[in-house]
C-alpha cells in the first residue's frame, strides 16, 4: 500500500455547494480532460498517439476516484500494489499491467500518474496513458502474435518514480529507453504524456484557488454522487431482473488454435448489474489474453448505458459502484502470458498472477478487447442483452471494424489501421488503394447504426521488409440482429512481383515483403440489423449504383431492377414475397453455420485451413 506524504495535512469538511458552482467546475474540468488531449497531440511524435490518438486521460479526486476522463481509473490499483511514498513533485511511471490490476493491459501502454498537491497537501491526481509505438521485444512493434510470455513482447516498466520531488530520474529513463527501437518517438511521447497531466494539475489549481479547496472537492463528491444516482437509475428501468446470457468467439489465437468462446450472462440485483463471464474459455497459450480489470469492465458498461439512454451524464468513477463483474478463470491474462491478460484467475495469488507459469502474453489482444469492451460496439456487452434491455435495445446495437495491420522495414516504423478513433488519421496516411467492398456488409434494413461495408485496402510496399498483421472474423462471422444476416469475413492476400499469390492468416508475423509486392486487405462487414426485405428498395437501387451493393447483392434484398439500374417494382414485390416464404421467421441474433460446419467448409471458403479446437492444461 502507498503512503501518501503531506507536508501540511489537512481535514477537507465537505461544504454546501450550489448548483451554478456544480456546473461551472464540472465543465472546467471537461475542458482540462480536452486540453490534456490537446496538449498531447500537438507534442507527441509518434503518429499512433499524434493520428490516430490511442491515448486516455483522467483527473481524479483525493482517493483517486476519476472524476473526468475515459478507460476507467489508473490509480486504485496502483495506490494498492505501490510500496513507496508519494510526495509532492513525484510523476509516476509503469507499462506493467499486473502493477495496477490491469488498468493498462500490454507493455505498449505506458502510463503517467502525477498526484496533485496544494499548500503542502493532496487535492487530487492527473493521470494518462499512451501506446508507444515499440517497446522492444523479439518483433518490431512489440505485438508478437506467436508470444507465450509477456517477457517476450518488450521491457515492462514496474512502478518507477520518473520525478523524484521535481528532479528527472535522468538514469532510471535511459535504462528504459534503452530497451526500445525508437527511443526519440518514446521519449517525445512520454514527455508529451507528463506535459499534459501538469497542464490537468494546473487546472486543477487554478479552480481550487478561485473557488477554495474544499468547495472543489465537496463539487467532485456532488459530481460522483449525481452520477451515480443516475446510473441507478437508468439499470433500474432498463436492466432486467432475468439472467440474459451471450456467447462470441475469437477466431484463433495466432498458433493454431481456436475458436476461443467469450460468454458473458447479465442481471440486475436490487441497483446493481452483475456480469458473470462464467462458461469463458480458460486463457489461450498465445497473445490473445485480456487482462480484464473489473474496474474497467464497469466503466465500460457504464459508457454502453450512457450512450444508449442518456449521453449528457458526465463519465466518471461514481458509475463503477453501479455494477459488479464475477470473473472465472477464462481468456484472461494471467501474468506473465503475453500481451493483454483476459481476465485474472481470482483464485491465483498475486505472485502466480505476475509470474506464475500461467502468465499469459496479450499482444494480439486486440480482437479480444473488441468483443469485451470497445465503444461505441462491444460485441458481447452489446449482444449480451439477448431480446431486451429494454424492448428497443436491439436497435441500440452496434458494430465495429477491428483489424490492424503493422508493418516493419529495415528502419523500424509502424503504420497502424485499427478501430480507436480511425477517422481522426489524415487521409495522406492512408493507403490508396482504399475502397468500400460492395456486398461486405450484412443485409440489414435503413442504415440507421453504424457497420455496413467492409474496406478493401491495398499496400504498396516501397522497399524490402516484414509485416505483421492483428486480425480476426476470418472464420466466425459478424453477427446479424433482429433478422439481419451476417456480414462478410476478412481476408488478406499477399501479391509478389513474381506473379505468385499468399492467403496470409488473421494473426501472422515476419512476412518478408519486397519493393513492389501488394498485400490486398479486405477488413470484415458489419453484421445486418433488421428484416433486410424491409429495406427501402429505391435506397437499394441508390447502393447498387455507389457501388455498395452488387446486382447480385440487390437480389438478397429482394430488389429486382431494370437494365437501366431502377427498381422494378412489381418484380421486386413478388420476388420479397417469396422469399419471405422460403426464409420463415427472422432470429435475433444470425451468426452463421454452425463452427462444426466453419471447420468443415475452411479451407475451402478462406484458403487457410481451420484452426484446431483449443487444449487446455
Amino acid at each position: 500500500m502507498a503512503t501518501v506524504i503531506e507536508t501540511n495535512p489537512r481535514r477537507f469538511d465537505p461544504v454546501a455547494v450550489d448548483p451554478v458552482t456544480v456546473d461551472i467546475i464540472e465543465n472546467a474540468l471537461r475542458n482540462t480532460r480536452y486540453e490534456m488531449d490537446a496538449v498531447l497531440f500537438r507534442t507527441a511524435m509518434s503518429p499512433g498517439i499524434r493520428e490516430q490518438h490511442d491515448e486516455f486521460p483522467i483527473i481524479a479526486d483525493r482517493a483517486g476516484r476519476m472524476v473526468v476522463g475515459q478507460f476507467g481509473s489508473f490509480i486504485d490499483g496502483f495506490l494498492t500494489t505501490y510500496q513507496g511514498e508519494i510526495s509532492e513533485g513525484d510523476v509516476f511511471l509503469t507499462s506493467d499491467p499486473y502493477a495496477c490490476d490491469g488498468a493498462i493491459s500490454h507493455a505498449n501502454d505506458w502510463l503517467v500518474l502525477l498526484p496533485i498537491y496544494r499548500e503542502g497537501a493532496l487535492v487530487g491526481w492527473a493521470a494518462m496513458f499512451g501506446h508507444m509505438t515499440d517497446v522492444g521485444g523479439k518483433v518490431p512493434g512489440s505485438l508478437p502474435t506467436d508470444a507465450t510470455s509477456i517477457y517476450e513482447e518488450g521491457v515492462v516498466v514496474p512502478p518507477t518514480k520518473l520525478y523524484r520531488r521535481g528532479e528527472l530520474a535522468t538514469e532510471a529513463l535511459e535504462l528504459v529507453l534503452n530497451q526500445v527501437r525508437m527511443k526519440t518517438w518514446n521519449r517525445s511521447d512520454l514527455n508529451a504524456i507528463v506535459a499534459a497531466c501538469r497542464t490537468a494539475a494546473r487546472r486543477v489549481l487554478e479552480l481550487c484557488d478561485r473557488f477554495g479547496t474544499e468547495t472543489y472537492l465537496s463539487t467532485l463528491d456532488a459530481l460522483l454522487d449525481r452520477n451515480y444516482r443516475a446510473m441507478a437509475q437508468l439499470i433500474r428501468t432498463a436492466v432486467p431482473t432475468e439472467r440474459l446470457e451471450f456467447t462470441d468467439y475469437v477466431c484463433d489465437d495466432g498458433r493454431g488454435f481456436g475458436p476461443y468462446k467469450i460468454h458473458c450472462s447479465m442481471q440486475r440485483v436490487g441497483d446493481k448489474v452483475v456480469l458473470d463471464f462464467a462458461g469463458t474459455d480458460p486463457q489461450a497459450e498465445g497473445s490473445i489474453n485480456f487482462y480484464l480489470n473489473e474496474n474497467m469492465l464497469k466503466m465500460f458498461f457504464g459508457i454502453y448505458m450512457i450512450m444508449v439512454f442518456d449521453p449528457q451524464i458526465l463519465l466518471e468513477r461514481r458509475l463503477l459502484p453501479a455494477g459488479r463483474g464475477q470473473h472465472p478463470r477464462g481468456v484472461a491474462a494471467q501474468a506473465p502470458l503475453p500481451g493483454r491478460p483476459v481476465v485474472p484467475d481470482p483464485c491465483a495469488g498475486p505472485d502466480l498472477r505476475r509470474h506464475g507459469r500461467a502468465a499469459r502474453p496479450a499482444g494480439a489482444r486486440v480482437p479480444l478487447r473488441g468483443r469485451l469492451l470497445l465503444v461505441p460496439a462491444p460485441d458481447v456487452l452489446g449482444g449480451r442483452p439477448q431480446r431486451r434491455v429494454v424492448p428497443a435495445l436491439p436497435d441500440r446495437l452496434r458494430r465495429h471494424p477491428g483489424p490492424a495491420l503493422r508493418r516493419r522495414a529495415r528502419r523500424p516504423f509502424a503504420v497502424a489501421v485499427v478501430h480507436q478513433r480511425p477517422q481522426r488519421v489524415p487521409g495522406e496516411l492512408l493507403p490508396a488503394g482504399h475502397r468500400a467492398l460492395p456486398d461486405g456488409g450484412g443485409l440489414r434494413r435503413p442504415r440507421v447504426l453504424p457497420g455496413g461495408n467492409g474496406i478493401d485496402i491495398t499496400y504498396w510496399f516501397l522497399e524490402p521488409g516484414e509485416v505483421s498483421i492483428h486480425d480476426d472474423r476470418w472464420f466466425t462471422y459478424p453477427f446479424g440482429v433482429n433478422g439481419g444476416l451476417p456480414g462478410a469475413r476478412s481476408r488478406k492476400l499477399l501479391r509478389r512481383t513474381d506473379g505468385t499469390e499468399q492467403v496470409l492468416p488473421s494473426k501472422c508475423d515476419h512476412v518478408k515483403v519486397g519493393v513492389g509486392d501488394t498485400l490486398q486487405y479486405l477488413t470484415w462487414g458489419g453484421g445486418g440489423w433488421g428484416d433486410p426485405f424491409d429495406r427501402d428498395p429505391a435506397l437499394v437501387a441508390l447502393e447498387v449504383d455507389r457501388g455498395l451493393v452488387s446486382r447480385a447483392g440487390a437480389l438478397r434484398y429482394g430488389v429486382v431492377l431494370t437494365d437501366a439500374g431502377a427498381v422494378d417494382e412489381e418484380a421486386t414485390k413478388t420476388a420479397r414475397e417469396r422469399l419471405r416464404a422460403e426464409r420463415g421467421d427472422t432470429r435475433m441474433f444470425d451468426f452463421g453455420p454452425d463452427l462444426d460446419t466453419l471447420r468443415a467448409a475452411c479451407e475451402a471458403e478462406t484458403g487457410l485451413p481451420a484452426p484446431q479446437p483449443p487444449v487446455f492444461r
